[in-house]
């Protein structure tokens, strides 16, 4: 069994990526962070093209992957689908076409794809595992015209394998690194996500979160990450950790291109029952309509400063989070300080809240069903993944990392009475907490550095969208998470829009040591 994952890097010369990047150079446009609307002006003006876009992100990963390990495999039918979106842009006007069309897009490689890619989670378990169909969200994407560009890194099996793994690395993709500072944690489990927009081998990506996905390593990588509520966009097609938590998100290096993405991913699949009721939560005409620069305007915004803003959390990030609490305050928002929620130390801690006991059962029902969904597999359950681990051990890593989380889900059986008590926990904590002072004290939004609450989301399957907010002193990145209740994604838009277009902190990596 080969040791390295293949990267399917598509023919082309260095002669002629240079003379893409001269015609581009000589138009106006720089591909490195572009965003979706200048990338879409090129395509209209005729000063790109999805061909040349797509072979400049390919020579970008090819020159950069080796460093960074955040791309699993191109997609080797890339420029064929880039062909394609050229012919139909030709053949259309260019208002009749979707904002993704000819956009190159990267998959978390948990999500599922009925082409010559792989979705592995990572792990050597799953190689030549073959979908049934495309998963929920990449069927809207390919409806969209966007173009699935690869598989990016992740933790493996989303983090849920072991205790012990570094973040951002898997048997597959290798140790993935943070493109500010090669040095820090990228954070996960879609960390091969946000380093690619961040590093500018795409414009947007998907990832997924179960708890701190997302938010996380968009924070750790200065991109933004959108965490939707629960079923607004399907799960049918992606590798799972549980249903009651999981959701897919989008990854931009702008508020806007992550609204834009997760416009075309939401909605009803028939296959994710969870978006039956969560679809009441879209708005008629979508989600790019709250990208309102004065969208903090009236908003009321909560600040609970124990845990979440201490001097633990670093001088250089108090200071900023202060500044930016006044500019919040500047652009008409009502900050709401000093709050607290019920319980919060139980909340945050995964063994006390029950969150891991509720997780691990979960998650042996939930990955069992999917293997057995699979046309082709290697492996049918979660106990031949664990052998299979056993069996290939230098090659997982399994010494090294282990895979104790694998074991203790192993050993569950379903849902007994130890997991209703966990659930019913989970529902008490999330309902007495953040619900309870939501409700209490009229907020739009709750304001939290980093990811840092991320236990408070997941459990109650609410919304965040983390936005960059500065560097520590070492230049790393670290972002604002504004999190709310359930289908509160319209004025989490506009909060996020308003602070980010008041703020402009992002700036591009620096690959430092």
């Amino acid at each position: 069994m080969a040791t390295k994952s293949l990267l399917y890097f598509p023919l082309c010369s260095s002669f002629l990526t240079i003379l893409v990047a001269l015609t581009i150079s000589a138009n106006g446009l720089s591909i490195k962070e572009a965003t979706l609307y200048d990338l879409q002006q090129a395509f209209k003006h005729r000063q790109l093209t999805s061909r040349q876009l797509v072979e400049y992100y390919i020579e970008e990963i090819y020159r950069l992957n080796p460093l960074l390990n955040a791309v699993i495999e191109v997609n080797p039918n890339a420029l064929y689908h880039a062909d394609k979106a050229d012919y139909e842009r030709k053949a259309k006007s260019h208002g009749s076409l979707p904002w993704l069309h000819g956009i190159p897009v990267l998959l978390k490689d948990n999500i599922g794809t009925k082409d010559k890619l792989n979705a592995t989670a990572g792990s050597f378990a799953l190689l030549g595992s073959i979908v049934p169909r495309d998963a929920g969200v990449v069927a809207k994407l390919r409806k969209a015209g966007a173009i699935i560009l690869g598989k990016a890194s992740l933790s493996e099996w989303a983090n849920f394998r072991s205790l012990n793994a570094p973040a951002g690395w898997s048997a597959r993709g290798g140790q993935g690194k943070n493109p500010y500072v090669l040095s820090a944690t990228p954070c996960g489990s879609s960390s091969g996500s946000a380093i690619s927009v961040a590093a500018n081998l795409v414009a947007v990506s998907l990832g997924t979160e179960t708890d701190g996905s997302i938010l996380c390593p968009a924070s750790f990588n200065s991109v933004v990450g959108i965490k939707p509520t629960v079923g607004l966009t399907s799960r049918a097609g992606v590798i799972p950790v549980t249903a009651r938590q999981d959701t897919i998100g989008t990854l931009g290096r702008t508020v806007a291109d992550a609204v834009y993405v997760l416009d075309a991913i939401v909605g009803f699949d028939y296959k994710d029952q969870a978006t039956r009721d969560a679809s009441r939560f879209i708005p008629h005409g979508g989600y790019a309509q709250f990208l309102n620069a004065h969208g903090l305007k009236g908003k009321r915004l909560g600040i609970v400063r124990n845990p979440f803003f201490t001097s633990g959390s670093g001088s250089l990030q108090i200071e900023a989070f202060e500044y930016h609490f006044q500019t919040l305050r500047q652009e008409g928002a009502v900050l709401i300080d000093n709050l607290e929620i019920a319980n919060i130390d139980v909340i945050l801690n995964f063994t006390l809240s029950g969150e891991a006991v509720a997780s691990i059962a979960e998650f042996k029902l939930v990955l069992n069903a999917y293997l057995n969904d699979l046309v082709v597999s290697p492996v049918r359950s979660l106990a031949e993944i664990i052998a299979f681990n056993q069996k290939f051990a230098d090659l997982e890593m399994i010494k090294e990392f282990g895979q104790d989380v694998f074991l203790a889900a192993q050993a569950t059986n379903g849902i007994g009475d130890q997991e209703k008590a966990a659930l019913l926990n989970l529902a008490n904590l999330s309902k007495q907490g953040f619900q309870k002072l939501m409700w209490d004290y009229k907020l739009d939004a709750l304001v939290t550095p980093g990811s840092d609450v991320s236990p408070v989301l997941a459990i109650g399957g609410f919304p965040g969208i983390n936005v960059p907010a500065g560097y520590d002193q070492n230049g790393v990145p670290f972002g604002i998470t504004f999190g709310g209740l359930k289908g509160s994604e319209p004025k989490l838009i506009e909060i996020a829009y308003g602070f980010e277009q008041a703020t402009k902190v992002r700036k591009p990596p620096t690959f430092r040591p």
